[in-house]
């Protein structure tokens, strides 16, 4: 009996473009949002936390983890959470940081802070 083999199923590659942080969003919330939803925000801001761990984890020995993938799922759970909560992130960032600091109203920030 001889049986075709399928090809092996390859991942669709979205083409870069641009990074757009609302666009993002929109694509995370279509492809997550009903799962995000049932979770709901406890659960999911859970998954967030959970996340931020495997960062600092990668952070400390980044030899042995996906670094650039641990920031890029801290990002992917956060605009799940801004969804949810029915934050436009992208919107609340433009607004908190203008293109200058927001205490010192200065381009490169001159504030006194901690080391």
């Amino acid at each position: 009996m001889n049986v075709a083999k399928r090809p092996a199923r390859r991942r669709r590659k979205v083409p870069a473009a641009p990074f757009d942080l609302r666009a993002f969003q929109a694509r995370i919330a279509t492809t997550y949002g009903s799962k995000d939803a049932k979770r709901g925000i406890a659960g999911t801001f859970m998954y967030f936390s959970e996340e931020i761990g495997e960062l600092a984890e990668a952070l400390r020995e980044p030899d042995r983890h996906d670094l650039p993938g641990e920031f890029a799922d801290c990002l992917a759970w956060l605009v799940s959470l801004a969804h949810l909560a029915k934050v436009d992130l992208a919107a609340a960032v433009d607004r908190k940081y203008p293109g200058l600091c927001p205490k010192c109203l200065e381009i490169i920030c001159v504030c006194v802070s901690k080391p």
